[in-house]
């Protein structure tokens, strides 16, 4: 399993865990009023808002924040207008990032991600520069304690899966997002719990790192997730256990 996935996953422990909830909340929020806005308000005819539904609530976050959340995104109830832009640049060792964000202010939101990445070795790039290494994809991520991998493989046979990865303590099954729901359907059949189940970008092709630059991408990572703006970071790194271990426990 390459190093953007196993980020995703420990970054997804860290928010499960994170005592900051107001700045998640304040995420989720934003990513509701886009979702409701572009593809309405009915989570059962729009699944995009669905999923972010359920990141909300998994978050914690109440039924009445979410629900006023759509509705803003509607024009139900005033509030500020969001829109989603990308940014694409490089991080340490030519690391490719792709970086989503929602913003009431793009001129803004685009010189803070540049600044953060200035500040970390990483620079800014152009449009296109490396989006066509990344691919949408549906993730799945189980913990081997907790998981027969027996049956891992078995529902990722049944979904159709287009691969299966792993390394020593979790496995990594990869589908087509236009499974998404019937997929989460299967899991839920099965009795089988993902650590983490989402739609993100797998890269094509990866860039290893040694400790120095490893260190480095990931305080990277860290200060961009860490932009109020910023909803997710794609990259195309790859750490080795020890490293990650080293550095995710530091």
């Amino acid at each position: 399993m390459s190093g953007h996935s196993k980020w995703a996953n420990i970054k997804h422990r860290k928010a499960q865990k994170d005592a900051q909830k107001g700045r998640l909340f304040s995420k989720l929020a934003r990513k509701l009023m886009v979702e409701a806005r572009q593809g309405g308000g009915d989570i059962e005819k729009n699944p995009a808002l669905r999923m972010v539904v359920e990141q909300a609530q998994e978050a914690g976050m109440s039924k009445e924040s979410i629900q006023r959340a759509i509705q803003r995104g509607t024009g139900e109830l005033p509030g500020v207008s969001y829109e989603q832009i990308t940014c694409e640049g490089y991080g340490p060792g030519g690391v490719a990032l792709l970086i989503e964000a929602v913003t009431d202010n793009k001129k803004r939101a685009i010189a803070e991600i540049r600044h953060v990445l200035s500040s970390n070795g990483g620079h800014m790039g152009e449009a296109g520069c490396v989006s066509w290494l990344f691919e949408r994809k549906g993730s799945m991520i189980f913990d081997k304690k907790k998981v027969d991998e027996d049956k891992i493989m078995e529902l990722a046979i049944e979904i159709g899966a287009d691969d299966v990865r792993e390394d020593k303590d979790v496995v990594e099954v990869i589908f087509s997002p236009e499974k998404f729901g019937v997929v989460k359907n299967k899991v839920k059949e099965s009795g089988m719990e993902p650590d983490l189940i989402q739609l993100t970008m797998i890269p094509q092709t990866t860039v290893p790192l040694e400790e120095k630059e490893a260190i480095q991408m990931l305080k990277l990572m860290d200060a961009l997730e860490d932009t109020d703006e910023v909803q997710n970071v794609y990259a195309n790194f790859d750490i080795s256990d020890e490293i990650m271990e080293k550095v995710s426990s530091s």
